[in-house]
């Protein structure tokens, strides 16, 4: 038996709860801006994912309209910082509701390290930064899509592997629902099937 939701008859939160409880896991963009009065902010956002290849581009998604947002729109460059396990409380209080104007990194005692290609900094015990430039925004409801253009990536050598990031070194974090995040646990490895192969697979059956 299945329970029905309805989004027309369901209120707000009910319904955005429903839906950070069932699209999971679901990466974390730690989305470092600069404001045009050069005040540095840092927030996690858990609607994020890659947009496009070629050009390279990643998104992530603002509910309602928060100090990234605004400094993006304002400056025109963000950076996407990996939110790695070890750094879990300190992604957490960033998430917190401090007035514009203050920082983050200074707030919660966030080490900056410049970034190469873009005027706001990169989080330096992160170990991937994706320095973005502004490609675009698309407004949906009460949220506001982010598209950057990753002009340039910073990665930790001690996470590469024959010069590929490896994923138990990353050791992601991932929100969940709820107050729920979670970390990488069991990593399962299969190579797709080419549909020549499917075909013999057919035939010999």
């Amino acid at each position: 038996m299945r329970i029905d939701f309805d989004p027309a008859r369901c209120d707000r939160n009910t319904f955005y709860r429903l839906m950070t409880a069932t699209v999971v896991p679901r990466p974390i963009a730690w989305v470092s801006t600069t404001s045009a009065e050069g005040t540095d902010n840092l927030a996690p956002h858990s609607f994020f994912t890659i947009s496009c290849v070629e050009p390279p581009v990643v998104q992530f998604t603002s509910v309602g309209r928060k100090d990234s947002l605004r400094n993006i729109e304002d400056t025109g460059a963000f950076v996407v910082n990996f939110a790695p396990e070890p750094l879990f409380e300190q992604i957490n209080a960033t998430a917190t509701d401090f007035p514009r104007g203050i920082s983050e990194f200074d707030t919660v005692g966030i080490e900056r390290e410049a970034s190469l290609r873009v005027k706001p900094p990169r989080v330096a015990a992160s170990p991937v930064a994706l320095e973005c430039e502004l490609h675009s925004t698309v407004r949906l409801g009460d949220s506001t899509v982010v598209f950057g253009r990753v002009v340039h990536a910073a990665v930790d050598a001690a996470v590469m592997t024959d010069g590929h990031p490896e994923v138990a070194r990353l050791a992601p974090l991932s929100r969940l629902g709820k107050d729920e995040w979670g970390t990488l646990g069991e990593v399962r490895e299969i190579s797709r099937v080419p549909y020549t192969e499917w075909q013999g697979r057919g035939q010999a059956g």
